[in-house]
């Protein structure tokens, strides 16, 4: 078959990838120069920071990519990914914090209870009932493409609940810093937890198990990567090419609309927010973008502080500071993030928790939510969680539209690295070999 693929962030790449693997012949449109789209680097005076919404990760639906479509990630990075011993400091308004290991149960008992006695225990035992959830999930969600019209009992049950992560918190913690660990994820992606649904909160048993890594170097260099192994793969890349519509003859998809003309196609991944299309907009029009940070990619001299990959600082507005960037010799790197009530600068609110580095800042980029979705074409941290219909009015990997198939953040159940690049392997599933 000849299929399009319209988006060349990390969905469309991973996508076009296993499609031309599997024998389909692939063009790619993206309508920015560059491919890599959120997971791309940002630079300036000799600084680079990664501008994905998130450097750390579960790297098995990575690695499942490169394995499947070429050669393993491992060998194309020339080194190990880097394990993580901590997943992230969090640190609280009455002062108190918490080092929160990944990939140990028995770690993360030990921290939560030097914290306080005992929250080790309410830790972990809210963190076990996830257990059963995740068995579900990879079973019949995130392994396997999903029909909506013929969902297994468990997952329609799992699917269904009313309950709200908000609510699940609530319940199982006494001790409110516990809460804010544990619905972070969420809350970073731009969420109200009192819309999302309380299996969502896997993710804490997903890092309690599998750990969390960082890529050598940023996660560009994914980007990087990719890029090259369309090239390996023989799929056809139109940059600077915007996809303007899709052309629906009968109720299938005949070609996609581009500045030139037409491309005739057999099928189509939309790896963007289906609204830049009007062909899908109206079926996506219960949904809405969840909105980026404000963000401020910060290069640093002198000595600063020494922080953790991750640090939260869990006040108002809420602060996140990465500080995994690439800076010449002797300098340092930091993206920070900012959600919530921001009437400041983010530096001048982070100098509060007495983390002052504005002397020291000799290069810095500030990207607003807008500047995030003007500069990837849409939201990068995909669709607002609006309570369990969510599940129902978001495409992926099928949509009504026969031959239409969606993958990035906007088809999957999250914004990290590895929802969007297991989506691409869902509609590689549906697609199948040629």
């Amino acid at each position: 078959m000849r299929i399009v693929v319209v988006g060349g962030g990390l969905g469309g790449l991973a996508s076009a990838a296993r499609l031309a693997k599997t024998g389909h012949q692939v063009v790619l449109v993206e309508a920015s120069p560059t491919l890599g789209g959120a997971l791309g680097a940002v630079s300036e005076a000799g600084f680079t920071w990664d501008g994905a919404a998130t450097t750390t990760l579960l790297p098995a639906a990575l690695r499942d990519l490169f394995r499947k479509t070429g050669r393993p990630l491992e060998r194309e990075l020339g080194g190990e990914l880097e394990p993580l011993e901590v997943a992230r400091e969090h640190r609280f308004a009455d002062r108190t914090s918490v080092v929160v290991p990944g990939g140990s149960r028995a770690a993360q008992v030990a921290a939560f209870d030097e914290l306080a006695p005992g929250l080790g225990e309410a830790w972990v035992r809210h963190v076990d009932r996830y257990a059963p959830v995740w068995d579900v999930l990879r079973r019949h969600y995130v392994e396997a493409p999903w029909d909506p019209t013929d969902v297994p009992r468990d997952l329609a049950a799992l699917l269904g609940s009313r309950e709200t992560l908000h609510k699940r918190l609530r319940r199982d913690f006494r001790d409110e810093r516990l809460a804010l660990v544990a619905g972070h994820p969420a809350v970073a992606e731009g969420h109200d937890l009192r819309n999302v649904p309380s299996w969502v909160g896997v993710a804490s048993y997903l890092e309690q198990c599998f750990g969390v890594w960082r890529v050598p170097g940023g996660m560009a260099r994914v980007a990087d990567l990719l890029a090259t192994r369309m090239e390996t793969r023989g799929v056809t890349v139109l940059t600077s090419t915007p996809a303007r519509d899709l052309v629906v003859r009968d109720g299938r998809v005949a070609a996609v609309v581009v500045e030139t003309g037409e491309i005739d196609v057999d099928a189509v991944v939309v790896a963007v927010d289906p609204r830049r299309l009007p062909a899908l907009a109206p079926l996506v029009e219960r949904t809405m973008p969840a909105i980026p940070p404000v963000v401020a990619h910060v290069g640093l001299e002198g000595d600063v502080p020494d922080l953790p990959a991750e640090l939260v600082l869990h006040a108002e507005p809420l602060l996140t500071v990465r500080t995994g960037g690439t800076a010449p010799e002797g300098r340092a790197a930091w993206t920070v993030h900012g959600r919530g009530r921001i009437a400041e600068d983010v530096l001048d609110a982070l100098a509060r928790h007495r983390i002052d580095v504005r002397d020291q800042v000799v290069a810095r980029v500030d990207l607003s939510p807008r500047d995030q979705v003007d500069r990837w074409g849409g939201s990068p941290m995909g669709v607002l969680w609006q309570g369990r219909g969510t599940v129902r009015h978001r495409l992926g990997p099928t949509t009504p539209i026969a031959g239409v198939y969606a993958a990035g953040a906007h088809a999957a159940p999250g914004a990290g690295v590895p929802f969007v690049a297991q989506s691409a392997a869902l509609v590689a599933q549906v697609v199948g070999p040629a």
